[in-house]
């Protein structure tokens, strides 16, 4: 069912850097990549859900798709990403996957003091309540159950523990910032 997705991950960028960061998109159906969109949104700004939902209409696939992924729900530092708000434009389900469970404390702490509109940003992240255990990655979701999501993570998912449409949007975000791709820690 959840065959068809596009993920989202930012390019790498150095500590000082202002401005606007890059983000790329994979779409995949199944295993096979079927075309990759690259955007910017500001760092630590508020224009990422506006930019991915921008993105997913660039990519030609709307009409295919079934889920939106994110490596997280904010790009480019702290500029955090409305799920619900994506879903809503979008008409499709948001499953953002993590590695480990975040420190919400020390996000919180971020965002409330060194973030331009640090509290917005926090209730758009608590709003999304705690990431759960799901096939041994932590997920949040938007307009799916757990069980779908488990779904999804395993017909997308390959090498490792992350799904094909993310790990190929980190490599692709480094390989075109740094002129080369790692794998390992997406």
């Amino acid at each position: 069912m959840f065959s068809h997705a596009i993920g989202f991950d930012d390019a790498p960028f150095p500590r000082e850097h202002r401005g606007d960061v890059r983000v790329f998109g994979t779409v995949f159906a199944r295993h096979t990549l079927h075309g990759v969109v690259s955007g910017r949104v500001r760092r630590d700004g508020r224009n990422s859900t506006s930019e991915l939902a921008r993105l997913v209409e660039a990519s030609g696939a709307s009409e295919h798709l079934h889920l939106i992924l994110l490596q997280g729900v904010a790009l480019a530092g702290f500029n955090v990403v409305d799920a619900p708000q994506l879903s809503a434009l979008t008409g499709l389900p948001v499953l953002i996957v993590a590695r480990r469970p975040p420190k919400m404390e020390r996000i919180r702490s971020a965002l409330l003091t060194r973030a331009p509109g640090g509290a917005r940003k926090w209730r758009l992240i608590e709003a999304l309540g705690p990431m759960e255990p799901c096939r041994g990655v932590f997920v949040q979701r938007v307009g799916l159950s757990l069980p779908e999501a488990e779904a999804a993570l395993n017909a997308l998912t390959v090498t490792g523990r992350i799904p094909e449409p993310l790990r190929a949007a980190h490599l692709i975000a480094g390989g075109v910032t740094r002129g080369s791709s790692r794998g390992g820690r997406v």
